[in-house]
């Protein structure tokens, strides 16, 4: 039996996993609370991951009913880029920066200058490094909180903070540090130079953690948390991963051919690679991934969140608010929402703000506002499966978790928006089944050293063809004009023009 953690903005979840016959035994969950201020300011308070996963732990158990002793491993997911930083005690030094701050934006454009631009970054890094990413939240946090800068002994991202928790050792893994923007993604190694860029003393290079790879374990439990938790002193945790690798995983995506979208508080879609073949597109972050690849990926800022703000607004429900979107026209009668709540990733516009547009006195209705979000949003995932499509990524069916994936109209709207079939993996919350698996793999590595990967995911993973949804060649085309009329409102309001040709960019 394993347990997979997935560690997200919204709040962790806990599965526990058979991995003899693949079956899911139990699962639990609790919140978090996002701090929210001006410039963006989108953090958390790490002591809420732990009280989060202790909770959702114990639901997982007490769902199964069984006794946490039998648990031989520990898989931790959790939300890329994030940064916390500890002193030389190991304690945190403020609240962790989210994926989705967008407050150092200015601190990202001074490091890609410095960097040599997109261009520049490409070569250096085989990312462009995005607002969101860690870099850019040291020099900020240098700036703005110096005197705690300075007492700076560890820099770990949010699921790496989990890993020392539990077992009292600093390392990361080649995926999550993918996203930092001081990480090498075709030689996966640290890139000091930027580091020392940002601080010329070397305490960020000596504070960075062990590198390790995706099939080896970080540890043991702490043996104080083996009796808080309720689990096997002898556990190991595997390396685990940010959650877009782990929810690789957790769908199988460990091959070329197959492409997962999530449909969650953010947009993510990706696709697995034998090579580190870098996307000339700057929004295409070809990431490693957490099973020996690479994962050349999108994401999107704002998804789920945005339908919420919709719901709330209205004051409708779930059911209430499906309900509307499915009485509105595809393109609803004109009205488009850019839905850039918290800025955007793609499209690049960090600082951009949400907006309507095409609004007049017979299109303003509440149907209309609810189908304008969700097409919003699809909108910014279609551009984002161009980007990956011009790189030469290719899928017959695209796979789908996250919460909106359980949304029969959503998936409708993503098959017809793409034009590819679209099908829903049978255990949405595909990260902490990834890490499961994961953990899996790396137990059964320390016995028998050729343990496959491929093997625990052919048992484990499963797709739900109740539903599978084709996609429709008429609302296809009503789509592709609601969608250029989209395109031309990003152009017009941000100046956001089709990606520059990179093309000359070695690979």
């Amino acid at each position: 039996m394993f347990l997979g953690i997935d560690c997200g903005t919204q709040g962790t979840k806990a599965l526990l996993l058979d991995a003899d016959n693949g079956e899911v035994l139990g699962q639990g969950s609790a919140s978090h609370e996002l701090i929210s201020g001006p410039n963006g300011r989108r953090e958390q308070d790490t002591a809420q991951w732990i009280e989060a996963f202790q909770r959702a732990t114990a639901a997982a158990l007490s769902e199964a009913g069984v006794d946490g002793s039998r648990v031989l491993g520990i898989g931790v997911s959790g939300q890329q880029h994030g940064l916390v930083t500890l002193d030389g005690q190991g304690r945190v030094l403020r609240p962790a920066k989210l994926w989705c701050d967008t407050e150092s934006a200015d601190e990202n454009r001074r490091l890609l200058d410095w960097l040599g631009g997109e261009r520049g970054s490409l070569q250096r890094l085989g990312v462009v490094i995005a607002p969101g990413y860690t870099v850019s939240k040291l020099l900020w946090m240098k700036q703005q909180h110096p005197q705690l800068f300075e007492r700076i002994a560890h820099i770990l991202l949010p699921h790496d903070y989990l890993n020392y928790w539990l077992t009292g050792r600093c390392c990361s893994e080649y995926g999550d540090a993918s996203g930092t923007g001081y990480f090498n993604v075709r030689a996966r190694r640290w890139d000091f130079e930027i580091l020392r860029h940002i601080d010329p003393s070397g305490r960020l290079v000596a504070a960075l953690p062990e590198l390790i790879k995706s099939d080896q374990p970080v540890g043991r439990l702490r043996p104080e948390l083996v009796e808080r938790l309720g689990l096997n002193p002898q556990a190991i945790v595997s390396s685990g991963g940010g959650d877009n690798m782990m929810g690789a995983i957790g769908t199988g995506n460990i091959s070329p051919g197959a492409i997962t979208m999530s449909l969650g508080t953010s947009g993510t879609l990706y696709a697995y690679s034998d090579e580190p073949s870098i996307s000339p597109q700057p929004s295409v972050a070809t990431f490693c991934s957490s099973s020996g690849g690479w994962l050349p990926l999108i994401c999107t800022m704002n998804l789920t969140n945005a339908n919420g703000a919709i719901r709330e607004l209205l004051q409708l429900d779930l059911e209430q608010f499906n309900t509307l979107a499915a009485q509105a026209p595809i393109g609803a009668e004109g009205l488009t929402m850019l839905p850039f709540l918290n800025g955007e990733r793609v499209p690049a516009l960090p600082q951009a703000t949400a907006s309507l547009h095409g609004l007049t006195a017979d299109n303003l209705t509440r149907a209309n506002l609810c189908r304008a979000v969700i097409e919003g949003v699809t909108f910014g995932l279609r551009y984002g499966l161009d980007l990956l499509r011009e790189s030469g990524i290719r899928s017959e069916r695209i796979q789908l978790i996250g919460g909106g994936a359980k949304n029969p109209l959503w998936r409708q709207i993503v098959a017809d928006v793409m034009d590819t079939p679209v099908i829903c993996a049978k255990h949405s919350e595909a990260a902490a089944l990834g890490g499961a698996i994961q953990a899996a793999w790396c137990h059964t590595r320390q016995i028998d050293p050729e343990a496959s990967l491929e093997a625990l995911c052919q048992r484990c993973v499963s797709v739900d063809e109740a539903t599978a949804v084709e996609p429709s060649a008429n609302a296809f085309d009503a789509y592709e004009r609601a969608y250029r009329r989209y395109r031309r409102l990003v152009a017009d309001t941000f100046g956001q023009q089709t990606p520059p040709d990179l093309s000359s960019v070695a690979p």
